[in-house]
């Protein structure tokens, strides 16, 4: 790589990353109430919208060909996507972790999860098995309320051994998971005569259709991940931090283990096991990854400015504390793996349909490290900065650092992985609580003032 063509790899970074800025800037705006018809009207949620919408057309202008030429060509069109679906996971492990407090390695395999079910329901779907999602739906729904009936019945438990109130809730999982199939698989042809032609394969050649079903096929993966994580959750919420770490690892490998299998353990063939899931639609735009990623920002900001948001930083703070204030503890931890789970199935739907073939090596729980390393970069319990670092972690390290090593020596990519950990540590020894530690941007900043020393002293001396 030359000195000019990496003087615009770095204006590119910088061009994104002022973008990801200016577009929390623009869905922050307030504006002070107008008088129409007599009526205050707040033109607030009217510019916002505007200003994402003019955020999206500026990438999607950027990513269109003029005569042969984009601004974004290709490679920087998939670095683009890998970074909206790595800041989804990231985002949802920052809620578990960075405000939340507990230590978790499982995230990659909820990804992963994602990433096989959205899959699997599209590639079916387009091979004219159109009762797929119907499967799943009526699946996520009758697993859902098992799920709940089951975890209603088994919470009080808790105080069980930790293995025994594990087995129990490993019979509850199967059994929902029994239910579920066979509710889906019953479901579909009674429903069948209701729906009509508009399953036929034929159909599937136009545009909104399958575009429709790629959507509800990235929520179902988003949804069965956080299930599976709900019953996961519940029996090993209770360990301390460290070893819910540790328990999450295994999780992660059991996942993996499970997709190398997968022909063979697993009533999937068409995942094909080791060999990787090919004949994926690539149904991922910039659209959709834009729709998503902006969904996932807003969820989780609304939930952390929120009481339940609250509740979620007092139990990161001290647990106890928040047991005597009347938190509830054990529904607050697990509600916060629930939802991060959902974020990083999101985003496995969404990288699946992008690059159109999924391999199990993809999801070794050696790469799950990555969203832990973005959210420690970026800043623990910092949306802003795990926004920056995750999308500085791809354009930079997975793309100009690739490319640049690339030229060097064919083998030289690998060092990337040296690299990581170096840049880490370095960060660690510089700046220990992360890029922009607790910092929020724009869209992201709390709305609570704190109170002045003078305002703190008045009222302690009134209480007293």
């Amino acid at each position: 790589m030359d000195i000019t063509a990496m003087i615009f790899s770095l204006v590119k970074i910088v061009a994104v990353i002022a973008y990801l800025y200016g577009l929390l800037w623009v869905l922050g705006v307030k504006l002070k109430k107008v008088e129409i018809a007599g009526k205050l009207v707040d033109p607030s949620l009217g510019v916002n919208i505007f200003g994402g919408v003019i955020a999206f057309g500026v990438i999607q202008l950027a990513l269109t060909k003029f005569n042969g030429f984009s601004l974004l060509n290709d490679f920087d069109s998939g670095l683009l996507y890998q970074a909206c679906t790595m800041t989804m996971v990231a985002l949802g492990l920052n809620l578990i972790y960075g405000f939340n407090g507990q230590f978790s390695l499982g995230q990659w395999g909820f990804y992963g999860i994602g990433a096989y079910t959205a899959a699997d329901i599209t590639y079916r779907w387009v091979n004219g098995d159109s009762r797929g999602l119907v499967v799943v739906g009526v699946g996520v729904i009758i697993g859902g309320l098992v799920i709940l009936l089951i975890g209603k019945f088994l919470s009080n438990l808790r105080r069980m051994p930790v293995l025994s109130s594990f087995t129990l809730y490993l019979i509850g999982s199967i059994l929902a998971g029994v239910v579920a199939v066979y509710a889906g698989k019953l479901a579909a042809p009674l429903l069948d005569p209701f729906l009509g032609d508009s399953l036929n394969k034929g159909v599937l050649a136009q545009g909104l259709p399958m575009q429709v079903v790629f959507f509800l096929a990235v929520v179902f993966a988003g949804i069965f991940a956080a299930e599976v994580s709900f019953l996961f959750g519940l029996p090993v919420l209770s360990l301390g931090s460290d070893y819910f770490g540790i328990a999450t690892l295994g999780f992660s490998i059991v996942v993996y283990t499970l997709m190398v299998n997968s022909d063979t353990i697993l009533p999937f063939p068409e995942m094909k096991g080791g060999r990787g899931m090919i004949g994926i639609p690539k149904l991922t735009t910039w659209f959709w990854a834009f729709l998503f990623l902006v969904l996932v920002i807003v969820i989780m900001r609304n939930i952390i400015r929120s009481s339940t948001g609250r509740s979620i930083l007092s139990v990161r703070e001290d647990e106890t504390a928040a047991r005597s204030m009347g938190i509830d503890v054990a529904r607050t931890k697990l509600m916060s793996f629930v939802i991060g789970s959902f974020f990083a199935g999101i985003g496995g739907g969404v990288y699946a349909h992008f690059i159109g073939f999924l391999s199990p090596g993809a999801f070794d729980f050696l790469v799950g490290f990555n969203p832990l390393i973005i959210i420690v970069f970026g800043g623990l319990g910092s949306m802003t900065g795990t926004i920056t670092a995750s999308f500085g972690w791809i354009f930079f390290l997975e793309g100009m650092l690739r490319e640049i090593l690339g030229k060097i020596s064919p083998e030289a990519p690998s060092w990337r992985y040296v690299l990581y950990p170096l840049t880490l540590l370095l960060l660690m020894l510089v700046r220990p609580q992360g890029l922009l530690g607790s910092v929020e941007w724009g869209f992201l900043k709390s709305k609570i003032i704190p109170l002045r020393k003078s305002e703190t002293r008045e009222g302690v001396n009134n209480h007293e």
